[in-house]
């Protein structure tokens, strides 16, 4: 009896060992099973394509466009003159008003002639006198000449009489060039304008005593009808330019430093001769009538010149234009939705969109927004461009 009680014992212990360690085995299955379901939605989401990008979009087109080209200039005045003093003496009037508009010619300001006045009198009366000694000379001149054949002269007075009257004509002579130097001087006394133009801020008073060395000078007039704008543009537009002013004219037109207001209409008439190789630019000259006197000189403005019309050119809108380290590039959206890094060489820019030499067809759509979040084979969802706030 004893014997099978043991035998009994023993089976139960091997069957509770068994019973734990199944419970172990099932434990750990079910643990693995977990894991397995918390990390299944990961990796569907992992696997799960990537959302759409939104992007704005254009299609490549074909049209009609003004080539125009656009620099930042400055106003300068069509002549400008610094009026000086160039004989020293007191200033006894002026003769203009601050601001005002003047004729060439008019008068602008007197200095005391009268030491000038005095020179020339002087020079006169030195004239006068050899002019006098010479009329002397020349009829002794004549009576020895009468006389000579007879030589009831000797030859050495007749040439030294003969010598006399020539150094007196050349007496006379610069007594001549005096008088018309101390004239001249006189005339410098009397300041009048040179130019048509518009006087500046008057720099010295009436009364004070100026010097033809004096750097401020009296007041700078300056042309402003017409007037100029030098501007620059890139040396790359050299070309362009110079085949546009073969062919005639090239209007151009003044607009304020951010474009929205136009101040002019004018055309080039100078193309500098040669290119700053510091910046890259040639710098050029246009002339506007300034009827409404809206360009200063000393001012800052845009300009626009139009050298032509590009027809049937190839166009995309200027936000589709791209630039990285291998060139210019445009995102070309793909029949699926994709997008795809597309190689291309462009034009001229003209207001909003830019001319296409090579790289994309008629009809290719190209992405103008977001392009930042892009790279290739990227998704793209297509939206329409948003309208600005205010706009009909």
């Amino acid at each position: 009896m004893a014997s099978e009680r043991n035998e009994v014992a023993a089976l139960l212990a091997r069957h509770r060992i068994r019973a734990v360690f199944v419970g172990i085995a099932l434990l750990l299955g079910a643990i693995v099973v977990l894991q397995r379901f918390a990390a299944r939605p990961d990796a569907a989401a992992a696997e799960a394509p990537a959302a759409a990008i939104p992007v704005e979009t254009a299609l490549a087109t074909r049209a009609d466009v003004p080539v125009e080209l656009e620099g930042l200039g400055t106003v300068q005045g069509f002549n400008t003159v610094k009026i000086k003093p160039r004989v020293d003496g007191e200033l006894e009037k002026i003769g203009f008003v601050e601001g005002e508009t003047v004729k060439k010619g008019a008068f602008l300001a007197q200095i005391d002639p009268r030491p000038f006045q005095a020179a020339l009198e002087q020079a006169i009366a030195a004239r006068d006198k050899d002019a006098e000694q010479l009329a002397n000379a020349e009829r002794d001149l004549a009576r020895y000449q009468s006389l000579a054949p007879q030589d009831l002269v000797s030859r050495q007075t007749f040439d030294a009489q003969r010598a006399q009257v020539g150094e007196l004509k050349a007496q006379l002579g610069a007594d001549r060039a005096a008088i018309d130097a101390a004239r001249t001087q006189l005339g410098y006394t009397t300041i009048v304008s040179p130019i048509a133009g518009r006087t500046g801020i008057r720099q010295v008073d009436a009364g004070n005593v100026v010097h033809a060395s004096d750097a401020a000078g009296i007041v700078v007039i300056t042309q402003m009808q017409p007037i100029a704008v030098v501007f620059t543009l890139p040396e790359n537009d050299l070309l362009a330019v110079n085949q546009a002013l073969a062919a005639g004219a090239v209007h151009v037109v003044a607009l304020e430093r951010d474009g929205t207001s136009e101040l002019d209409r004018g055309t080039i008439t100078v193309v500098d001769n040669e290119i700053d190789q510091t910046t890259g630019t040639i710098r050029i000259k246009a002339t506007f009538a300034n009827q409404h006197q809206r360009l200063w000189a000393g001012e800052f403005v845009k300009v626009r010149a139009r050298l032509g019309t590009d027809s049937h050119a190839l166009t995309i809108p200027a936000a589709a234009l791209q630039r990285g380290p291998e060139g210019e590039f445009a995102y070309v959206v793909r029949p699926d939705s994709t997008v795809t890094v597309q190689p291309i060489t462009a034009g001229l820019e003209s207001g909003a969109v830019v001319i296409i030499a090579s790289g994309l067809q008629d009809g290719e759509r190209v992405v103008t927004s977001n392009q930042f979040r892009l790279q290739p084979g990227a998704r793209v969802r297509l939206v329409e461009h948003a309208a600005a706030p205010g706009s009909k």
